[in-house]
């Protein structure tokens, strides 16, 4: 989907913990492609109490846009690449003006809450559903519905397990070329890393490419069984799009 400018914005919604950096670096392999690191995340913990939990939040905030809508705006605006990839969070929009998602191509990125919650709270502990993402995602999902605008799901662990065969439906359906350089990359940081790299990208920074996928054999814990239990359904509803 292009826009009436002739560029093609890929606008990734994703929780924490989703490969959605994983898919940033993949995109940052194409010629003809720019990515974006979170650009709403210093809006986002201008406006909730995240700042006072999140890891490197002062510096974050220091680092970007506070204004969120004038981040749109700029996202919205010219860029040198005829292929544009935005990580967002999902939960980063907020009270945001979603006008501009009509002409961007819009990506819900899930991926199973008895594996992302493990993970996520080894970096902050105790999240509510709000920290990440899945009831953000369903309502998202029900905007675009109602509003008929297209939107593309796609999960992790599916990726992961078909790597080359996801990407290549994802391409296709965005009217982009496959490129093979999008399944592997050099091991470290990009320069377009947030500043909260440090914190959250040591996995990504050691990686040449897509994981394989490999399920998590320890127990879930048992002081997080209320939060998966309220993200399942929202998990569900949403599985059920995916690209496989």
């Amino acid at each position: 989907m292009k826009s009436t400018d002739g560029i093609t914005r890929i606008c990734l919604w994703s929780g924490p913990r989703n490969i959605s950096t994983t898919l940033m670096y993949s995109f940052a392999q194409r010629g003809d492609t720019l990515v974006v690191d979170e650009p709403l995340y210093a809006s986002y913990l201008c406006k909730t109490s995240a700042k006072e939990y999140h890891p490197g939040a002062s510096e974050v905030i220091a680092s970007q846009e506070n204004d969120g809508e004038k981040v749109i705006d700029w996202m919205m605006g010219v860029h040198d690449k005829p292929l544009v990839f935005f990580k967002n969070m999902t939960h980063h929009l907020l009270d945001l003006n979603r006008s501009f998602m009509k002409d961007v191509v819009n990506v819900i990125l899930i991926r199973d809450p008895k594996e992302m919650i493990p993970s996520f709270v080894k970096v902050i502990e105790n999240p509510t559903i709000n920290d990440i993402g899945y009831a953000d995602h369903t309502e998202l999902q029900n905007y675009f519905e109602e509003n008929n605008i297209p939107y593309i799901v796609l999960d992790s662990k599916l990726i992961l397990q078909n790597t080359k065969g996801v990407l290549e439906q994802f391409c296709d359906l965005i009217g982009v070329n496959f490129d093979e350089n999008m399944l592997q990359w050099e091991k470290g940081p990009r320069k377009e890393d947030g500043i909260w790299a440090k914190y959250w990208y040591d996995n990504i920074h050691d990686s040449k490419g897509f994981m394989k996928y490999k399920p998590k054999t320890e127990s879930f814990p048992e002081r997080y069984q209320g939060l998966l239990a309220s993200c399942e359904d929202h998990y569900k509803q949403l599985i059920r799009k995916a690209l496989r």
